[in-house]
């Protein structure tokens, strides 16, 4: 009786295996393109709707945190600086958000994001805002490190390129500033607050750069 309960299990188990592995990266940045939202909340919505884009799309859009799609081509010239120094003053950091109008950046809401983003930024140290502004020479020394790694690891040549893809999200999470995990919260991603932001405001909101100093440390 265990044996043929077991067995009974067995197309279940690989189902639920299959479905998970249906769900990749390259399935959450198309989502994350077509909605603005962020990545975990496209991952989950992929989930539910078993890998179906549309699918998915219909249920963030019934959640209503996709409404930033509508906005995310409209200019955003008007904004504020942002800066956080932290204590002792060695460390701090300078931040351009921009809005499409000078009163949704003089909001509470905004004031309030930009602060948490400079703070964030000088405590997780991203490299760049967005992962489309990572270096190539830099991506392709990170893709042959993890290569090697993997090789050095004795993994099948067949599956090194999947080993490096995932390797590569991994290290787009750590340098990435959009796809960090938020310091205060690390359930939520800098691009969750930004969409939460954009949701509440009804304008396009972009953080564009940043500076991060540290005192003695060459540029």
């Amino acid at each position: 009786m265990q044996v043929l309960r077991l067995q009974k299990s067995i197309p279940a188990i690989i189902e639920e295996m299959e479905t998970e592995m249906a769900i990749s990266a390259k399935m959450v940045q198309e989502l994350r393109a077509r909605t603005n939202v962020g990545m975990m909340d496209c991952k989950r919505a992929l989930e539910e709707a078993d890998g179906v884009m549309d699918k998915a799309v219909e249920l963030l859009r019934k959640r209503g945190i996709a409404k930033a799609e509508s906005r995310a081509g409209r200019q955003a010239k008007e904004g504020a600086i942002a800066s956080y120094i932290h204590a002792g003053s060695q460390l701090g950091v300078l931040l351009e958000i921009n809005s499409e109008t000078d009163f949704v950046a003089r909001t509470d809401e905004f004031q309030t994001f930009s602060k948490d983003v400079a703070m964030h930024i000088a405590a997780a140290a991203p490299l760049v805002v967005n992962r489309e502004d990572v270096n190539a020479e830099m991506l392709e020394r990170e893709k042959n490190i993890y290569r090697d790694q993997a090789l050095s690891e004795g993994k099948p040549e067949h599956i090194v390129d999947r080993i490096v893809d995932g390797r590569m999200e991994k290290y787009y999470q750590e340098v990435v500033l959009m796809e960090q995990a938020f310091v205060k919260d690390p359930d939520k991603t800098i691009q969750d607050l930004h969409s939460d932001l954009v949701a509440k405001c009804g304008e396009n909101i972009t953080i564009r750069r940043f500076a991060r100093f540290v005192l003695g440390e060459e540029s």
